[in-house]
């Protein structure tokens, strides 16, 4: 299948490394005050385009995060200092695409991270894929004062939402989707035909993943990262499965040093 997909750079987040990595900086008894360290993870969207739909993967941080889209204590904790400076229809246009290509978007879940760009798409007929799940969390949790991640503001506008149920399906064709559920309960990922360069498949896994430290070593990410532990370590169980059986490239959430090699991979 002849299909294509493109990187597009949203800046750079910065966090607790605790929260990626669980127990990353923990205290000793010579050491009972260690440093915190902060991490950079990169936000990106990938635009997968196949030989008959146009399909935009996540749509990053919102451009105002930090002149109030987010609150001041949100920020403080994921600064994302560059959002402005990558708002997604410049990161389109870079890739040679405009927001009037994309044919569908799907959002792997809700998070201020990767759902801050769904405003390009209110008031227009662009189906918006997402897990019936996450839907209900990001409404719930907003509803009770406990967004945390989630900004009502990202999601809440005039979106032809299409939900996802159940485990995963068929999207387009050449194109799969898979819910691993963990890092939020309606969490999906792709499977795309033949998207790598070398002509494997490609699983995107998301945030199931932030780094290869989660996926390839099994490392869970902090607990504040992890709606459920268990649920957690069963998508990585399947996603570890699938990528074994279709021989499938894995693409991580935010980790700095697959996505700065990506460009040459897919």
């Amino acid at each position: 299948m002849d299909t294509t997909v493109s990187v597009l750079d949203r800046g750079t987040m910065r966090i607790d490394l605790n929260y990626p990595i669980e127990g990353a900086v923990t205290a000793t008894d010579s050491e009972p005050n260690p440093d915190a360290v902060r991490a950079d993870g990169p936000v990106f969207n990938l635009v997968i385009d196949t030989p008959e739909h146009t399909l935009l993967w996540d749509t990053g941080s919102h451009p105002e995060a930090a002149e109030g889209h987010w609150s001041a204590e949100t920020y403080d904790t994921f600064t994302h200092a560059d959002a402005a400076a990558h708002p997604l229809p410049d990161a389109l246009a870079d890739a040679g695409y405009a927001l009037a290509d994309i044919d569908a978007v799907v959002q792997s879940h809700l998070h201020l991270d990767h759902a801050g760009g769904l405003h390009n798409f209110a008031g227009t007929d662009v189906p918006v894929f997402v897990h019936e799940r996450e839907l209900k969390e990001a409404y719930f949790a907003a509803a009770t004062g406990r967004e945390g991640a989630y900004i009502r503001g990202d999601f809440d506008h005039d979106l032809a939402w299409e939900p996802l149920y159940g485990d995963g399906g068929l999207l387009v064709s050449g194109v799969e989707w898979l819910h691993l559920p963990g890092h939020t309960p309606g969490m999906v990922g792709l499977l795309v035909e033949d998207g790598a360069a070398d002509g494997r498949d490609l699983l995107v896994v998301g945030d199931l993943a932030y780094s290869s430290v989660n996926y390839e070593e099994g490392h869970p990410m902090g607990r504040d990262l992890l709606d459920s532990r268990h649920d957690w370590r069963e998508s990585l169980r399947r996603a570890r499965d699938v990528e074994k059986r279709r021989d499938a490239l894995v693409v991580y959430g935010h980790d700095p040093e697959q996505v700065a090699a990506l460009p040459a991979l897919l």
